[in-house]
């Protein structure tokens, strides 16, 4: 009988208790929405970003075995860096076969493909091959992503001819028009590996999506244009037709 009024007791005071811790949390709520905090700045955000990408992959997998040790934080570094440090130790050599299948299929794609983007962009066609061989190789220890093609593109080819054709003529000075092609792209590969660093291709979203595809297909019909001189062979072909 002794052991009823302290078991009641202790409900009550467990009760009392969730209340009361009840209460205090409606109260820290209400004067957090009263006196929110300020949101962060850009500058903040552009850090914890930049710790984000290079720091997001040392601790998905620090506690799969028992016993196994943290990995450092140079390593972490090296692994956000290059992802194949992370990804090479679980590749399998059977999966080498379809590997390279697959490159020598795309392989056979890509030679002529690029010869002709060289010729787009009024260049000698084994800068198209460089510009179809060397990315893939610094992309496979770089990158992450198996879906995303990395190479030239038509439409960054016909852009470098018509920019700098408008300031050096390439027939008349092959290798001055050469050197502003390696300065415009040694520029933008910069640009692109800041905006990497700092994860800033949400800036993408705010191009509309009609403005890409009215781009995308001008592009085309200008490239399909260029070409007739080569496809037919008309006598005479003005340039600028």
């Amino acid at each position: 009988m002794s052991s009823q009024p302290v078991e009641t007791f202790s409900v009550e005071e467990r009760r009392r208790k969730l209340d009361v811790e009840d209460a205090t949390g409606q109260l820290e709520r209400a004067q957090w929405v009263l006196n929110s905090p300020d949101p962060p700045g850009l500058l903040q955000e552009i850090g914890s970003s930049v710790r984000e990408i290079i720091f997001s992959h040392g601790n998905k997998h620090a506690s799969s075995a028992a016993g196994q040790k943290q990995q450092s934080r140079a390593m972490k570094l090296l692994q956000g860096i290059f992802p194949i440090l992370r990804w090479g130790r679980d590749y399998k050599v059977s999966e080498f076969k379809n590997d390279l299948m697959a490159g020598l299929t795309l392989a056979s794609l890509s030679i002529p493909q690029s010869i002709g983007y060289a010729n787009l962009a009024k260049l000698d066609p084994q800068y198209g091959l460089y510009t179809s061989v060397i990315p893939p190789l610094i992309y496979t220890v770089m990158g992450s992503s198996r879906e995303i093609a990395i190479g030239p593109v038509a439409v960054v080819s016909m852009l470098l001819s018509s920019m700098i054709g408008e300031i050096q003529d390439p027939l008349a000075d092959p290798i001055a028009y050469r050197n502003f092609v390696f300065t415009v792209t040694l520029f933008a590969g910069t640009f692109q590996a800041i905006f990497g660093l700092f994860r800033l291709g949400f800036l993408v979203d705010f191009l509309s999506h009609a403005s890409i595809v009215g781009f995308m297909g001008g592009a085309a019909i200008v490239i399909g244009l260029q070409q007739l001189k080569g496809l037919l062979g008309p006598s005479p072909f003005h340039h600028q037709n």
